[in-house]
């Protein structure tokens, strides 16, 4: 297959154009033109647009050393990023991207039906990212196991970390949250690391938790009738912090707030999170969509908070 994801091509036989938006097999491609309508078509009856500007995200970038910053050394910060192509909004590009002060050794291949395919192998270099798989998030159900094998190198002193390798299926549930701007993509899109540390259980604690006299135990103070989430509440240097940091703040102390209010058995509890762009609205509901403890929530009085607060009633 001489096409792949993002080529411009033309019709052979009528007065058609558009972007290669899907590969079907080895004979067929979907070609999508400006009505956003997709035609399955033989790769026979298409022909390549040459000089014309491919979908953002398909150029090939060139390797450029990066200087790693001055300050302290950052060992972790790998991730996958899910960003939509801005040209053909059904086709989607996987980056490996590297937050850290690492050199990435990088190689990434596909298994299906127990077929693999190598689809990327170079060097990611610090805080830099390279474009390494590209679908259609529509066909999520039908992609391949994408297998991330990762490297790390430095010529810093810095402790040998040991090889990434890592097989994702992704699901639906990957591609839920709201999308966060992505660094150096400068994009809206889905991040998943793949650097995260395991969950270490320490059995000792563990079992010194279960044990612990009444008097030690953590005591969980009973929240306000009414929490506010405005950062500008729960932060004084909210000024210096980014959208993404904001929201998990918020997020933070709404599940303290409401776990609370299920261990005092409260009946109850309203949380003030404004209007704005909706994003902190839409994640609060899904999180008590979840919760088996809440029996309903509704927009809290209308005439007091608009639109821009949710009342939670609990078992």
């Amino acid at each position: 297959m001489k096409y792949k994801l993002g080529d411009f091509v033309r019709f052979v036989d009528e007065k058609m154009e558009g972007y290669v938006t899907r590969i079907i097999n080895d004979q067929m491609i979907g070609v999508t033109g400006d009505d956003d309508f997709e035609i399955p078509v033989l790769a026979t009856k298409v022909t390549s647009v040459h000089g014309h500007s491919k979908l953002v995200g398909d150029e090939e970038e060139p390797l450029v050393e990066a200087i790693v910053p001055a300050g302290e050394f950052k060992s972790k910060g790998v991730y996958i990023a899910v960003v939509a192509d801005a040209k053909a909004g059904s086709v989607v590009h996987l980056h490996l991207l590297n937050e850290t002060s690492y050199q990435l050794l990088a190689s990434v291949s596909t298994e299906q039906n127990k077929q693999y395919k190598g689809e990327f192998a170079g060097i990611i270099e610090p805080r830099s990212h390279a474009k390494v798989y590209s679908a259609k998030l529509a066909d999520l159900q039908l992609w391949p196991k994408l297998i991330f094998q990762v490297l790390f190198n430095t010529k810093q002193n810095q402790p040998v970390l040991s090889p990434l390798n890592i097989t994702e299926q992704f699901k639906a549930k990957d591609f839920s949250g709201a999308k966060k701007q992505v660094p150096f993509i400068n994009q809206l899109g889905w991040m998943i690391q793949l650097d995260e540390p395991e969950l270490v259980i320490d059995a000792e604690k563990l079992k010194e938790a279960f044990f612990k006299p009444a008097e030690e135990k953590q005591v969980v103070a009973k929240p306000q009738q009414e929490v506010d989430l405005h950062i500008e509440k729960l932060r004084d240097d909210h000024q210096f912090l980014a959208s993404s940091e904001i929201l998990n703040i918020q997020l933070t102390n709404f599940k303290h707030a409401l776990d609370a209010a299920i261990v005092h058995q409260m009946p109850e509890i309203t949380f003030i999170h404004g209007t704005g762009n909706g994003i902190l609205k839409h994640e609060l509901h899904k999180l008590l969509s979840k919760n088996q403890k809440v029996q309903t929530f509704l927009d809290a009085r209308k005439e007091k908070f608009g639109y821009g607060a949710t009342k939670v009633m609990l078992k």
